[in-house]
């Protein structure tokens, strides 16, 4: 009896104990399905803020937070079914089309009766109120980027590079543009403006519902990188095209054509090629005059023009400038009034929000303070909501405050990284919630910020299975005493008084916010990491966002030099806590922590005894114009900050253990960049390892993905332990 007794205690014991996290758990994610199975999609809004439809498995599903109810609406795979998809391009080149380029599959018309749906590469409008719909197109080529008119009249979409237009009641299309190309696109964007600047669309609609405002992209002036698709038995030619610094952008042209088709009148906006960037545009509440937010080719200087589309004369509504560069987040809100608009800006040392009148001449700062905007999420007549990090950068928080200035209130709960979807003026909204010990957990609230429901619990199916290893955040400060924060995971099965290896996780790149957040980590590469003896630590530098605009300024024109600096007093700190050995350190990153892993290798050889980088910038002439100038100048006023920041000529420095791994045809970070590289370390003798993926993207993802974090995992091991 007492044997049985034990033996069910064993087995209670086993069965309650959780699992370490390999890489095999990784890849499963630890998920399991959400409570309630509620909400799979992302919302989208009703204009009146007070429904959202989202997709739900194989159908559209509406939700009325007033009654805190759902209902299947249409279901999808009908209006699929009838869309006519044309054969798959298989022999064809690789489309370049870059990953931020906004196409949304949904969007509700002005009264909130008709739904666009984009499926199948075809159009449909779905009737909210019945759940019946009409097909709109049936072609073999795809439609995208459809935008219903104001009136919800008509259509206006791409095919190819051309825009068109259809009537919705007639179903009669008309072409508003022609003679469309790969280096002529009509409404469409190049590589480089959505991915730098987050241009994610290139035509609108006039408020009155009479008129396309859209970009031209002349991009036969652009160079071309020659990928090449080698996998198949004849290697096919997939050129991209492709700006390094200093060479030319794109030709943007600003046009404005009749939505039932006709001339386009074309708008001055300045020479784009080689002196200005065209960062936003669309029209001004008097569908009279465009506005276009251009900014000089190195992005210290930033005006917002309107311009008459009779006339074609441009006024400045306002301007801005910069001792560095600007960054631009966000786009111009216009008030309902129609004669105010928002804007958030950089100007005193810290973005904020602005509210202008539309002229320029009137401009109130409602925010302020030393603590970063994110950007606006919705404005009504009387007040705007927002997301900032005022009470910490560890934590993004909501908050409404009056347009005038007045009773800001926190509407978001302290100790939480809250993530919010906000219907149109602001009646409801969804404030997804997580920590480093929650997983993310949905609430439904009003605008005033009352919780109403539960929309989606928390999936703890993680929690429950593995045994994730807490993230400590941890303070230290710079020689000059700047604060910095860290993010340190001890090792499973931690001996204070033992030394252990420690793995750095390293990005560091400016225009991305800092890597110490509040917020669910799920299982990661960390935690596997953490679980096969090591200490992983990530840490902060100036150069990140989302510390105020000095903070990422310290590496203007010199790109790696005060990030490595700022990475080396991290490790200081770390080993100063007792118990990483200073001879056992490892560091990886990806594409900027891909250069800045090599640029440790090679200009910190001492600190680290191995490193592995993936997809490094390796000379930030290979980079793109946009991000490039920004930050480091043309090549030709700052060519001593591009040589001294250049990593092959430093290639004879390496000390330790070097892997570096790359897509062959990264549209992102060029394989040039790690080619130099290899040629560099081999004519200087230096030892190293590499591993080349086939893949048409910056990441490596799917079964490579998988055989390179193993490939990883293994190369800290016989190096570090």
């Amino acid at each position: 009896m007492l044997k049985f007794t034990l033996c069910l205690l064993l087995a209670a014991s086993a069965f309650g104990q959780k699992r370490p996290i390999t890489l095999d758990s990784m890849n499963e994610g630890g998920r399991g399905a959400p409570s309630g199975g509620r909400g799979a999609g992302a919302p989208t809004w009703a204009p009146d803020g007070r429904t959202f439809v989202f997709r739900q498995g194989r159908a559209l599903a509406i939700y009325d937070p007033a009654t805190r109810s759902s209902k299947d609406l249409v279901a999808v795979g009908d209006m699929d079914a009838a869309a006519a998809i044309g054969p798959p391009a298989t022999d064809g080149p690789f489309d370049w089309t870059n990953r931020r380029v906004r196409a949304s599959g949904l969007q509700f018309s002005s009264d909130g009766k008709e739904l666009l749906y984009a499926g199948g590469g075809d159009l449909f409008l779905v009737h909210v109120d019945t759940g019946k719909w009409d097909q709109l197109t049936k072609t073999p080529v795809a439609e995208v980027d459809p935008k219903l008119s104001p009136d919800g009249k008509m259509v206006v979409f791409r095919r190819g590079w051309d825009l068109y237009s259809i009537d919705v009641a007639t179903h009669k299309e008309t072409p508003l543009t022609t003679k469309g190309a790969d280096t002529l696109r009509n409404g469409g964007l190049d590589w480089v403006y959505p991915e730098e600047l987050e241009l994610g669309t290139a035509f609108w609609w006039s408020p009155d519902s009479k008129s396309i405002a859209y970009l031209q992209f002349d991009t036969s002036r652009e160079p071309i990188f020659p990928h090449e698709d080698l996998l198949r038995t004849r290697a096919l030619y997939e050129p991209e095209r492709y700006p390094q610094a200093g060479e030319n952008n794109a030709d943007v042209h600003l046009g404005v054509v009749p939505a039932a088709g006709g001339p386009t009148r074309w708008l001055e906006v300045g020479d784009t090629r080689n002196s200005y960037l065209i960062a936003r545009a669309g029209w001004m509440p008097d569908s009279k005059s465009v506005y276009a937010i251009r900014a000089n080719r190195v992005q210290n200087r930033l005006e917002m023009l309107s311009i008459g589309v009779e006339s074609g004369a441009s006024s400045t509504i306002f301007r801005e400038s910069d001792p560095y560069w600007i960054n631009l987040r966000g786009d111009v809100e216009f008030l309902r009034d129609r004669k105010r608009f928002l804007w958030t800006s950089e100007r005193d040392g810290f973005r904020h929000i602005y509210l202008y009148s539309i002229d320029g001449k009137d401009a109130r700062q409602l925010t302020k303070g030393p603590w970063e905007v994110a950007g606006v999420a919705a404005v009504n007549d009387s007040e705007v909501f927002y997301s900032s990090d005022e009470p910490t950068p560890l934590e993004s928080h909501f908050y409404r405050i009056g347009l005038d200035g007045r009773g800001k209130r926190q509407l978001s709960v302290t100790g939480y990284t809250h993530t919010i979807s906000i219907g149109p003026g602001g009646a409801f909204y969804l404030d997804t919630s997580s920590s480093l010990a929650s997983p993310p957990r949905t609430t439904l609230h009003s605008g005033n910020g009352a919780e109403l429901t539960v929309y989606r619990e928390a999936d703890r199916t993680a929690l429950e299975q593995f045994e994730i290893l807490p993230t400590e955040i941890v303070k230290f400060n710079l020689p000059d005493g700047t604060l910095l924060y860290g993010r340190l995971i001890k090792p499973a099965g931690f001996e204070p008084g033992k030394k252990y290896p420690a793995v750095v996780t390293v990005y560091g790149g400016p225009g991305v916010d800092g890597p110490v957040h509040n917020a669910w980590p799920g299982i990661s590469i960390d935690q596997v990491l953490a679980h096969q003896g090591y200490v992983v630590w990530e840490s902060q530098n100036r150069g990140i966002r989302g510390r105020g605009h000095a903070f990422e300024t310290a590496v203007y024109r010199n790109l790696g030099v005060t990030e490595l600096a700022d990475q080396v007093a991290g490790i200081q700190y770390l080993v100063s806590l007792g118990f990483v050995d200073p001879a056992r350190i490892g560091i990886h990153g990806w594409s900027y922590g891909g250069f800045m892993t090599l640029n440790a290798m090679l200009n910190a050889p001492d600190v680290f005894r191995c490193g592995f980088s993936g997809a490094p910038v390796t000379s930030w002439l290979n980079y793109d114009t946009i991000y490039t100038e920004r930050y480091m100048g043309l090549p030709s006023e700052n060519p001593e900050g591009y040589r001294n920041t250049a990593l092959p000529p430093k290639a004879g420095n390496l000390k330790g253990k070097l892997m570096m791994a790359h897509n062959f045809e990264d549209d992102n970070v060029l394989f040039q960049n790690t080619l130099q590289a290899i040629d560099a370390l081999e004519l200087a003798g230096k030892q190293f390892e590499f591993m080349l993926y086939p893949q048409k993207a910056h990441g490596v993802t799917g079964a490579a993905s998988r055989q390179m974090n193993q490939m990883m995992v293994d190369f800290f091991d016989r190096n570090l332990k």
